[in-house]
């Protein structure tokens, strides 16, 4: 789980949430860096051509774009709904502030859009999602790419599930007691979206052309390609 775009979530001025907060004592920035290259590698990076222009959705602090950068791309932005999060990136790559339902960004003038476990805060479904992968589309260069990660119903989730609510190793692991705290505090949006894996499927095979899907240890992989007819 990393940073999203959660209008029912988000305080509208740099003072974290309660979920923020968990989120930011999960893991520290330079683990999430290694997580987000070790993703990248998943979904292919290491083929893209370094000139590529890159926005990371739902970016919060920013990390996915240190990973990036670390990979050896430079044309790189993040947009993310949370002041808080957003205040917290001083590293390579502009961020703002923004709704990844409403894309501040011209037609056809990306090429990787990457979300990193952001598509699951989506209040409503499938409206929510539709909206966003239909920004996606319109921003993206023909054959462009759409990629994200996101939690999936697995045996593995289920059993980091049963864990979470165990209030000794809670109390033994700060990290799993800042994850327990997250899925408490997102439970209405993170549940529905689990219970909904056809119809995220759907969506996400009628705005792009699968490329890579993968389902393993509680997380989707997917990179879907934007035709090059539109």
């Amino acid at each position: 789980m990393n940073a999203h775009c959660i209008p029912i979530k988000r305080s509208s001025d740099a003072s974290p949430s309660a979920w923020e907060a968990a989120y930011l004592r999960f893991e520290t920035p330079q683990q999430e860096v290694r997580k987000f290259i070790s993703r990248l590698r998943r979904l292919g990076a290491i083929d893209w051509p370094r000139e590529a222009r890159i926005v990371e959705l739902f970016c919060g602090r920013g990390n996915g774009l240190r990973a990036l950068a670390e990979l050896g791309f430079a044309n790189l932005e993040g947009i993310d709904l949370s002041p808080a999060l957003v205040a917290q990136h001083s590293g390579p790559g502009r961020v703002t502030v923004g709704d990844c339902r409403q894309l501040p960004f011209e037609d056809e003038s990306k090429d990787v859009l990457i979300v990193q476990g952001g598509l699951h805060h989506l209040p409503v479904l499938p409206q929510d999602l539709e909206l966003t992968l239909s920004e996606a589309k319109r921003v993206l260069k023909p054959n462009g790419l759409f990629c994200a990660v996101e939690p999936w119903r697995t045996p593995f989730l289920l059993l980091v599930h049963r864990i979470c609510k165990n209030g000794i190793a809670r109390r033994f692991s700060s990290r799993l007691d800042a994850l327990a705290t997250m899925i408490e505090h997102e439970r209405q949006t993170y549940e529905q979206w689990l219970r909904q894996p056809d119809l995220i499927r759907l969506c996400l095979d009628c705005f792009f052309s699968p490329r890579v899907l993968n389902v393993a240890w509680g997380k989707l992989i997917f990179v879907g390609q934007k035709p090059a007819s539109g």
